[in-house]
């Protein structure tokens, strides 16, 4: 399975963006309001320019207290970002994640953010498949 077609899956609401100026205070109230995990930084909206996740946020107060709050999230996001493509096979993605340990993955295309997909996402997707595959499986010995 694609990517792209794991993204045609997802709701149409899009990928939640902040400017790299927000507060993390801010970003963390709206990781909580949406509840999700993740939020890409982004200077335009359209691009991507790190990515700030619960776990970027939790790690840090652990490490230097509640004070990290009022920080942008520039300074905790992370910049070098793993990205994918709507070209690329989801088994392939589902290894770069667990490798790295990391649970999302911006989608971009020409430079462009077309979406964020989720270890859950892929993980859904290859059930789905391993699913159609078990059917297909069974209707071939059945002789269906």
């Amino acid at each position: 399975m694609l990517v792209s077609q794991i993204l045609k899956t997802k709701s149409s609401e899009g990928v939640v963006t902040v400017p790299p100026t927000t507060l993390v205070s801010e970003a963390a109230k709206m990781l909580s309001e949406k509840r999700i995990g993740t939020v890409i930084v982004s200077r335009d909206g359209s691009s991507a320019d790190g990515i700030l996740s619960e776990r970027d946020i939790v790690r840090e107060i652990g490490a230097r207290g509640a004070g990290c709050l009022t920080n942008t999230v520039d300074t905790l996001m992370t910049s070098k970002l793993v990205t994918c493509s709507g070209d690329d096979v989801a088994d392939v993605i589902l290894k770069k994640m667990t490798e790295g340990r990391f649970r999302h993955m911006p989608v971009i295309e020409n430079g462009e953010l077309k979406g964020l997909i989720s270890l859950g996402d892929v993980v859904k997707a290859r059930l789905m498949e391993l699913a159609m595959e078990k059917d297909a499986l069974e209707g071939m010995i059945m002789g269906h």
